[in-house]
């Protein structure tokens, strides 16, 4: 019965073991945006494709990542949903633990705070009556994958010059891949300069979908 007992819980600690490496668990947050092939994996994760290759392999142990053929691709995907779900699990229980983590996010975006504590479905409803405008400024490819209700994509690398099709008048949400991008603080702080009324949405579609909130493709 120990050895039974023994085997459940090593079973279980191979999840633990796949995501015990910083990198593995970027890998991860990446393709709650969409799936993606290794090259453009390491690229964003900015390693080596040899090692992004050896990082799936150990989340594909795991059962945590599956692959499909593309023609002559290999395309590297989220096994279930719920996979996301356990990466904003596991990442909000540290940040409500480490007293490490809470500064850094705190370093990482000056007006972070701005919409804690905003209601989101009362942000969905403002957006759908234009009353604010939700700017997704991930790829393209990530928008289409899935997106927040009446969001708009513009890219981050086309943001400045396509600033004259926002409205001055009405305040925009920018948010990116979660509380770990760059992009949104990046594209707010660009708005703040211009005189637009901006605020980072620190969420991003993974922790829209653990809130139980609607996405759209």
């Amino acid at each position: 019965m120990r050895e039974l007992k023994d085997h459940l819980y090593e079973q279980v600690a191979r999840l633990g073991k796949a995501l015990s490496s910083p990198k593995r668990l970027e890998l991860i947050e990446l393709l709650c945006q969409r799936e993606k092939a290794v090259e453009t994996l390491a690229a964003e994760a900015q390693i080596s494709v040899k090692l992004a290759s050896a990082h799936l392999k150990e989340l594909r142990q795991a059962k945590l990542v599956e692959t499909r053929k593309d023609g002559k691709y290999v395309l590297y995907r989220l096994t279930a949903p719920s996979v996301a779900n356990l990466w904003v699990a596991l990442r909000s229980e540290a940040e409500a633990r480490l007293v490490e983590l809470q500064a850094a996010l705190a370093a990482l975006v000056a007006h972070r705070g701005d919409l804690e504590g905003v209601d989101r479905r009362d942000i969905l409803k403002r957006a759908k009556t234009g009353e604010v405008v939700v700017l997704d400024v991930r790829p393209e490819e990530e928008f289409a994958s899935g997106h927040l209700p009446h969001a708009r994509s513009l890219p981050l690398n086309e943001l400045r010059k396509k600033l004259a099709e926002l409205p001055k008048n009405t305040p925009v949400v920018a948010y990116c891949r979660g509380p770990f991008c760059l992009m949104a603080r990046d594209a707010v702080e660009l708005l703040r300069e211009k005189g637009y009324n901006a605020f980072h949405l620190s969420d991003g579609v993974a922790e829209w979908r653990a809130r139980g909130l609607p996405i759209e493709a």
